[in-house]
């Protein structure tokens, strides 16, 4: 479903991204850890067509993405789905508005159907029809996130969904029901994900797919076992605070 060769990327002088080579199977979740400005967001960019590389080849799909100009990728993105790490909800806008605003800005759909479009999202994101005139600033963190996928979703079935930081701030149980979410959407729907995430503990409910990036180059690609495993210093330096967590818990009696 996604594919990167030998992808390099740079704002100006400024190297982000170098000889980035992974795939996505479609239906199948990738988690890609790193530390801040290592380059996690710009490979979301450069899946969603808001940004293209300086080298290598970005295939999506099976279509070769890499020059596509924008009448291709308007034809694309509808069925690619972000969701950032606030939600970006329009404040002004009701819960129903935000999850259908696509079906309302582009689409001559009648407003009876989109209702019962949003409704059915609602449902499937377990989440109470009774929220669909609330605002965004009624809800906790966790139920604006779930709104945020469901407006990702409601429009168009997608193909993949992208996820930047999807559980930062969270509280552990709004954190289970966003994973929950994304878990669902693989199953049910056969979407293929990324997940650019710094929640080493959530990400192992997500996937077996790990990918951890230092300073633009893939320092790793494999699974759970072999990433706690793994004697690559960069790799290890970034799940320290994670293992030693974990090393803690007999200590504390759990």
């Amino acid at each position: 479903m996604i594919r990167f060769e030998h992808v390099n990327f740079a704002y100006g002088s400024a190297p982000v991204l170098r000889d980035v080579n992974f795939h996505v199977a479609p239906g199948e979740t990738i988690v890609i850890f790193g530390v801040s400005g290592s380059g996690k967001s710009t490979i979301l960019k450069l899946v969603s067509g808001l940004a293209k590389p300086q080298a290598g080849r970005i295939w999506i799909n099976g279509d070769d993405m890499t020059d596509a100009n924008e009448s291709t990728w308007s034809v694309v993105r509808p069925k690619i789905g972000l969701v950032f790490q606030g939600g970006a909800l329009f404040d002004s806008m009701t819960i129903g508005e935000n999850i259908g605003f696509t079906l309302l800005e582009h689409t001559d759909k009648p407003m009876a159907e989109i209702e019962a479009t949003v409704r059915q999202t609602l449902r499937f994101l377990n989440l109470s029809e009774d929220l669909i005139d609330e605002l965004p600033d009624s809800l906790s963190g966790g139920m604006q996130r779930r709104v945020a996928i469901g407006r990702a979703v409601a429009a168009v079935d997608p193909l993949i969904m992208l996820y930047d930081e999807p559980t930062t701030g969270l509280d552990p149980i709004s954190t289970v029901a966003i994973a929950e979410m994304i878990v669902k959407l693989r199953d049910v729907k056969k979407v293929s994900s990324i997940v650019v995430t710094h929640q080493i503990a959530d990400a192992f409910g997500l996937t077996d797919h790990f990918i951890v990036l230092h300073d633009g180059v893939i320092v790793f690609d494999g699974d759970g076992a072999s990433l706690l495993r793994s004697g690559h210093p960069h790799v290890r330096a970034f799940l320290a605070p994670f293992v030693e967590s974990v090393r803690a818990l007999p200590a504390m009696g759990i």
